[in-house]
């Protein structure tokens, strides 16, 4: 069961003009309760102007080694973005030994390290997990490469350029590193401009042997990850080789397309108890269980990050958007709870598995 912890700030790191990378000191008694895999995120919950602000982060720095104790520090990676509450209040105000309410480590964007070729496509800040991903795998596997491919507006607008290059450096050989700047001309390598599908469909057999690759790892905006999708879907990559995370979505959820029984219930398991309540009017399923059950996981309520996924035991539900479960998640019975609306009269979720 994901919980908060007060996690302690360790050190505030300016990355560039609209991103710092924070490092959370885990004490000993939490230490194995926060130990990750490679790509795995954090949901940070603070109170700021009387209201209560979650936020999912990815983890940068690599995973601990899995024969040894968990990590003493976590550092995790914040953008500023525009009108965001906890973004602001991470670039403006939070110091070294301020405390932060911190969920243990969640997300399915992982990379258990083995050998072989893997992959990534990456935007502005998506290049957070995959640098744990990559630091990590070229530590533990020698006989594995990773290639990165990592679009940015200008080189000052780059998070992580020390951190990328220190692996370009320490795996000179296991390790390729592509950069393409939207905005901004390089002196040398690719052309400026957008890494669209039609460019990427151009590109990646050009740079790497596609059919050689273990694991496509895409991550960024929404309209990036959509395009190396389909990119990949034309040079003949397969869906099972291709893992998504989207770390912003402008659109909004669309409406839903049916109304919800006059009189439903959810029954929810979490934590080991469980309870059936009433839906109330336009309610999504997480909605009704906060209402009962305030510990329910969740942070970004937008159908991103994943933290409310549920196994639906029985009924049926409506989701409005999904851009964190994988096919095979939804496939074998996952929703996200954030986004799932009552279709029957009864519906049941189970937290726990």
């Amino acid at each position: 069961m994901a919980r908060f912890h007060a996690l302690q700030v360790a050190a505030v790191d300016r990355l560039t003009d609209d991103s710092v990378a924070l490092t959370l000191t885990i004490p000993e008694e939490l230490r194995e309760r926060y130990r990750h895999a490679p790509g795995q995120h954090l949901a940070v919950r603070r109170t700021l102007d009387g209201a209560e602000v979650r936020r999912t982060y990815s983890i940068c720095s690599p995973a601990p080694d899995p024969d040894g104790g968990g990590p003493l520090t976590l550092r995790i990676g914040v953008r500023l973005v525009e009108g965001g509450a906890f973004s602001t209040h991470a670039l403006k105000e939070i110091t070294t030994g301020d405390e932060l309410e911190v969920m243990t480590p969640a997300g399915r964007f992982t990379l258990d390290p083995a050998p072989g070729l893997y992959a990534a496509i990456v935007g502005g800040s998506g290049i957070t997990p995959v640098l744990s991903i990559a630091s990590t795998l070229l530590a533990r596997e020698p006989r594995a490469r990773f290639c990165l491919i990592r679009s940015d507006r200008t080189s000052a607008s780059t998070m992580f350029l020390e951190e990328v290059a220190d692996l370009k450096d320490r795996y000179p050989r296991r390790f390729q590193l592509v950069t393409v700047l939207s905005r901004e001309e390089q002196q040398a390598g690719l052309p400026s401009g957008r890494l669209d599908d039609a460019r990427l469909a151009g590109l990646l057999p050009a740079l790497l042997p596609v059919e050689r690759v273990a694991g496509w790892f895409l991550c960024g905006p929404l309209g990036l990850v959509e395009g190396a999708e389909r990119a990949l879907r034309e040079i003949g990559v397969p869906r099972a080789l291709v893992h998504e995370e989207i770390f912003h979505v402008d659109t909004t959820a669309p409406a839903p397309s049916a109304p919800a029984p006059a009189h439903s219930t959810v029954t929810a398991r979490l934590d080991g108890r469980g309870g059936t309540w009433p839906v109330e009017d336009g309610e999504s399923v997480l909605e009704t269980v906060l209402r009962n059950r305030p510990d329910a996981p969740y942070a970004c309520k937008g159908g991103v990050c994943g933290t409310c996924r549920a196994f639906l035991v029985s009924g049926e539900v409506r989701m409005n958007r999904n851009f964190a479960l994988e096919p095979e998640e939804t496939a074998a019975g996952y929703v996200l709870a954030c986004q799932s609306h009552a279709v029957t009269e009864e519906v049941e979720v189970d937290f726990d598995r």
